[in-house]
C-alpha cells in the first residue's frame, strides 16, 4: 500500500469511527440515550478494530466485532451499525441475525423490528415476516399507526407472491380492523393488497365500505382512483367524495390526472376549473389546465391559464454556470428544481398556444426563454415546426438534424421529430423515408414501426400499413393503438367490419374509456348500420374529448339519422377548433353540407 493510499485508508477509518462514537451517545431514534455505551478505552479500541476490519474488506469480522460491542454495552446505535455494515456487505443473513439480536436485547426498539421486516422482505421470506411486522405495528404509537398501516401495501409491493402478501396484510392487520382509529386505514390497505393480487371486485367492495363509513377520508377515494378506468362504481365513490363541501383539492387533482390518462380531457378540465376557483393562488393547477387546453387546441384559454401560472410561479433561477472545461456543472443543469422545470414547461406550452393562433413571432419569443439544455431538442423541434409552417422545410429539417444528442435516446427522438415536422406539412413520402431509416437503425422498435404504419396509411398503401400494424401487435400484444388503428382503417374503408369491431373492442379492453377508441367503435357500429349504438358511443367519446375528428363522425351520424340541426352545431364547434382538419373537410364535402 502506497503512502498516499495508506493515508486515505486511515482517514476513512477514523471518519467512520467518529460517526459511530458520536452515535454512542444517542438512541436509535435520535434522542439522548441514558445508559448507552460509555466511551471508555476498551470500547474505543474494539470499534476501531471493527472499522479497520471493514475497510480492509473483512466485513464478516467487522460485523461480529461491532455486534459484540453492542451486546456488551446494550447500545442501540451499535446494534444498528452492525446491521448497516452487514447490509452494505450484502450479508443479508448476518444483517438479519444482528437485527434479531438487537430486538432480543431491546424488545421495545422499533427500529430493530423495522430492520427485520425490511430484510425479510428483501429476501422474499414472507412466512417469517408476520412476527416482526406485527410487533412493529403493536409498538407504534396509536396516533402514528394509521399512517404505518397506509404505508404497508407500498412496502409489500416488492413481494413476488401477491396472494401471500395479501394474506400477510390480513393477518397483521387483524387486531386493528375493528378499532375506530384504524378501521378505515385497514380496509384501504387490504383493498390495495387485493387490487395488487388481481382481486379488483374485492378491492372495490372495501373502498365502498370504507368510504361509506368515513366519507371525509381520502384513502378510500385514492383506492377507488386506482381502480379506474373502467370501473363505474369506483368513479361514483370519487364523485360522491368530491361533491362534499371543501373537498381536498389534491384528491380532485388526482382525479383529473386519472381522467387525463384516459383521454377524458373535457372531464379533467372541469375538475381543474373547480380547483382554480377554490384555490386561485395555487400555481400548479393553472399549469395543468393550460396543458389540457393546448391539447384540445383552445389557444386563448391555454394562454390565459399559463400566463396565470407564470404570474404565480416563483421566478426561475438563472441557468447553472459551466465549468472551466465548458461542460455543465451538474447533470440537471438549468433545471435544478421542480419549479424551474415547470416554468420551462409553461414557456414551451405558451409557444405552442401562440403557434395555434398563428402568431409565430410570439411563439419564438416564448421559446427564446428556454435555456435548459435538457430541453434543447424539444425547443429545436418547435422551432423547426415554425420554419416548416413558413415554407422553410429544408431549414427546418437541418435544424433538427443539427440538434445535439445528449443521451442515447436523442438520436431516435430526432428521427421521430423530423418525421413529425414532415407530417405537419403533409410531406408523407419524405416522412416515410425518415421512419424507414429509423427502423433500419432501431430494428424491432414497436413504436417506430407503428409510426411508419400511420404514414403508409396516409400514402394509401393499406397492405403495407396492415402488415406493419400486425407486426406491432406481434411485438407488443397489448399495444392498444395498433389494434385500434387497424380496426378503424378497416371500418373507414368499409371492409371486414366484424373483424374491425373485434380489433377495436380488444383495444378498448386494453385502454378502457379512451375516447378515440370509443370513437372508432362508434364508427364501426355506424358502418354496420347500428345507428343508435353508434350515436351513444360517439356522444360519449365527444363528451369526454371534444376532438375535431370525433365531432366529424358524430355529426355525420346525426346528419344521417335526421338530426341535422345538432349535426351542424357539432360541426361548427369542431371547425372552430381546427378548421383545416381533413376528416371534417372531407365529411362536409362528401355530404355537400355548407356551414
Amino acid at each position: 500500500m502506497t503512502g498516499s493510499n495508506m493515508h486515505k485508508h486511515t482517514r476513512g477509518t477514523w471518519a467512520a469511527l467518529g460517526v459511530v462514537l458520536a452515535a454512542c451517545s444517542m438512541s436509535a431514534s435520535g434522542q439522548a440515550a441514558p445508559a448507552q455505551a460509555s466511551l471508555d478505552a476498551p470500547l474505543f479500541y474494539q470499534l476501531l478494530i471493527g472499522e479497520i476490519e471493514l475497510n480492509s474488506g473483512r466485513a464478516a469480522n467487522a460485523i461480529e466485532i461491532v455486534l459484540d460491542a453492542a451486546r456488551r454495552h446494550n447500545d442501540a446505535q451499535l446494534y444498528q451499525r452492525a446491521v448497516d455494515i452487514a447490509l452494505q456487505a450484502r450479508a443479508a443473513d448476518q444483517a438479519l441475525a444482528a437485527a434479531k439480536a438487537w430486538h432480543s436485547a431491546q424488545p421495545a426498539a422499533l427500529d430493530a423490528l423495522r430492520y427485520q421486516t425490511q430484510i425479510l422482505l428483501a429476501l422474499n421470506r414472507i412466512d417469517e415476516m408476520a412476527e416482526p411486522l406485527g410487533g412493529w405495528l403493536a409498538g407504534t404509537a396509536a396516533a402514528d399507526r394509521p399512517g404505518l398501516i397506509a404505508a404497508l401495501p407500498r412496502l409489500l409491493q416488492r413481494l413476488t407472491d401477491r396472494q401471500q402478501a395479501l394474506a400477510l396484510l390480513e393477518r397483521v392487520l387483524g387486531p386493528y380492523r375493528d378499532q375506530a382509529d384504524t378501521r378505515t386505514a385497514c380496509k384501504v390497505a387490504i383493498g390495495r393488497g387485493a387490487l395488487a393480487a388481481g382481486q379488483g371486485e374485492r378491492a372495490l367492495a372495501l373502498a365502498r365500505e370504507a368510504a361509506a363509513a368515513d366519507p371525509a377520508a381520502t384513502g378510500p377515494v385514492l383506492l377507488a382512483l386506482d381502480l379506474l378506468p373502467g370501473q363505474v362504481a369506483a368513479e361514483q365513490i370519487v364523485q360522491e367524495h368530491l361533491s362534499r363541501p371543501l373537498a381536498e383539492p389534491l384528491v380532485r387533482l388526482a382525479y383529473a390526472r386519472t381522467l387525463t390518462q384516459s383521454q377524458r380531457l373535457a372531464d379533467a378540465i372541469a375538475q381543474i376549473d373547480i380547483v382554480t376557483r377554490e384555490r386561485p393562488q395555487m400555481p400548479e393547477p393553472w399549469l395543468t389546465l393550460g396543458a389540457l387546453h393546448v391539447e384540445l387546441k383552445h389557444a386563448r384559454e391555454a394562454e390565459a391559464a399559463l400566463q396565470r401560472y407564470v404570474d404565480l410561479a416563483p421566478a426561475a433561477a438563472p441557468p447553472a454556470a459551466e465549468g472551466a472545461d465548458g461542460a455543465d456543472s451538474g447533470s440537471d443543469s438549468g433545471a435544478s428544481t421542480a419549479g424551474e422545470r415547470d416554468l420551462t414547461q409553461a414557456w414551451m406550452l405558451l409557444a405552442q398556444a401562440a403557434e395555434l393562433r398563428g402568431d409565430l413571432r410570439a411563439s419564438e419569443a416564448w421559446l427564446a426563454k428556454v435555456v435548459n439544455p435538457q430541453r434543447a431538442l424539444e425547443v429545436q423541434v418547435r422551432r423547426a415546426t415554425l420554419l416548416a409552417r413558413q415554407g422553410q422545410l429544408a431549414q427546418a429539417r437541418a435544424l433538427i438534424q443539427a440538434a445535439p444528442e445528449r443521451t442515447g435516446d436523442d438520436a431516435r427522438a430526432k428521427f421521430l421529430a423530423e418525421a413529425q415536422v414532415l407530417r405537419e406539412v403533409k410531406r408523407w413520402r419524405e416522412a416515410g423515408e425518415v421512419l424507414m431509416a429509423a427502423n433500419q437503425r432501431y430494428g424491432g422498435d414497436a413504436d417506430l414501426i407503428y409510426e411508419l404504419a400511420m404514414v403508409e396509411e396516409k400514402l394509401e398503401r393499406f397492405a403495407d400499413m396492415e402488415r406493419l400494424l400486425r407486426q406491432v401487435i406481434e411485438l407488443k400484444p397489448d399495444h392498444s393503438h395498433a389494434h385500434n388503428a387497424l380496426g378503424y382503417s378497416l371500418a373507414d374503408r368499409n371492409q371486414r367490419l366484424p373483424e374491425a369491431r373485434e380489433l377495436i373492442r380488444k383495444a378498448l379492453e386494453m385502454s378502457p374509456g379512451d375516447p378515440f377508441i370509443i370513437d372508432s367503435l362508434g364508427w364501426v357500429e355506424f358502418r354496420l348500420g347500428n345507428h343508435e349504438e353508434a350515436l351513444k358511443l360517439l356522444r360519449q367519446a365527444y363528451r369526454s374529448r371534444p376532438d375535431t375528428e370525433i365531432g366529424a363522425h358524430l355529426g355525420e351520424v346525426l346528419w344521417t339519422t335526421g338530426q341535422r340541426d345538432e349535426a351542424r352545431r357539432i360541426w361548427l364547434e369542431s371547425r372552430g377548433r381546427d378548421e383545416a382538419n381533413e376528416v371534417l373537410r372531407e365529411t362536409l364535402a362528401r355530404l355537400k353540407v355548407g356551414l
